[in-house]
């Protein structure tokens, strides 16, 4: 009779071994379970906001890619750029759009230009570049004494870049181009 008890006291201890164990591996869950709750309860109350904030983030996308040309408005804007100039009284002495540099999400055209004039024509033409209705931006500026010109006229050396957004084949295309990049790299 005390084998069987034994036997009996033994075996609820084998069969609550296993159920203790899921019962500690369950208490030592709970924590990181409540967190995850609390954190997705915020989330949902906070639902609505998060919606308004997309949809606000998503009209100032749009309004930035609408000052973004498009490849049928590069050619207007590179005679804007070279309007610019010439409404100042600059003389062209360089002009030449660069090799098209393709991003993730937009397309980047530089245009080494150099142009000679006066000092405040040549700050207004800056001016008149940044008051584009369209992105372009001076870098590498340099403006030295006009060579050969006992005017007093300035030369100013830069690279105008202008962006254009990607239409949906060159995004495809740059998907396409990123998956098989990752896929070399496996």
């Amino acid at each position: 009779m005390g084998a069987a008890v034994l036997a009996v006291v033994l075996g609820w201890f084998l069969v609550n071994k296993g159920a203790t164990e899921e019962l500690d591996a369950a208490k030592a869950l709970e924590p990181r379970l409540q967190a995850d709750y609390v954190s997705r309860l915020r989330q949902a109350v906070n639902l609505n906001e998060l919606r308004k904030q997309k949809l606000q983030v998503q009209e100032y996308v749009t309004q930035l890619e609408k000052q973004l040309p498009g490849k049928a408005e590069m050619d207007a804007l590179l005679s804007d750029i070279n309007q610019a100039g010439l409404g100042r009284g600059l003389q062209f002495e360089l002009f030449r759009p660069g090799q098209i540099q393709v991003k993730e999400y937009y397309a980047e055209l530089p245009i080494a230009i150099r142009v000679s004039g006066r000092y405040h024509d040549i700050g207004s033409f800056a001016a008149d570049i940044a008051n584009l209705s369209r992105i372009v931006t001076l870098h590498n500026l340099v403006i030295v004494p006009a060579a050969r010109d006992a005017s007093g006229n300035l030369s100013m050396e830069a690279t105008a870049r202008t962006y254009r957004y990607l239409d949906a084949t060159e995004i495809a295309g740059q998907r396409d181009a990123a998956s098989k990049a990752k896929g070399a790299r496996k």
